[in-house]
């Protein structure tokens, strides 16, 4: 393995890289899929897509800032916003249905869902970058 050297020039990412990171977080593994990348793109998909609908199944919160959020309480819910948030669509979707936002706290699995639903858009970020490399071809 060669090292590259310290002042090398980073070579830009085409917009066609762009686009398929674009839409590996609108769908979790479309990225893949797209690029022929069939059991990638199935495994990371297919985890996203799993986490995502078991943890709003067994009653999982998913956050975001509401208009009673206000200073602090609204910086506690940004970051975990923005983990549920890397789910792409699959949070959108639940956005505009007002669907998982509902605090089910009386649940037995409500920890659980909420653990899922987090890992879910963390793990479609890491699944994301990873389509993004792969057209900007920085990896294979």
């Amino acid at each position: 393995m060669v090292a590259k050297e310290i002042n090398q020039p980073v070579a830009k990412a085409p917009g066609r890289a762009w686009l398929i990171g674009l839409v590996a977080w609108a769908v979790p593994g479309l990225g893949h899929l797209l690029q022929k990348k069939w059991g990638r793109g199935l495994i990371l998909g297919g985890a996203v897509w799993t986490m995502f609908l078991v943890g709003v199944s067994i009653g999982g919160h998913l956050f975001r800032i509401g208009p009673n959020d206000q200073g602090f309480a609204a910086l506690l819910q940004l970051l975990p916003m923005s983990a549920n948030f890397g789910a792409g669509l699959l949070y959108l979707g639940c956005w505009l249905t007002n669907t998982g936002f509902a605090e089910q706290a009386q649940r037995v699995t409500y920890e659980y869902g909420n653990t899922f639903l987090l890992c879910a858009g963390l793990l479609n970020y890491l699944a994301m970058l990873d389509a993004f490399d792969i057209a900007a071809g920085r990896k294979q």
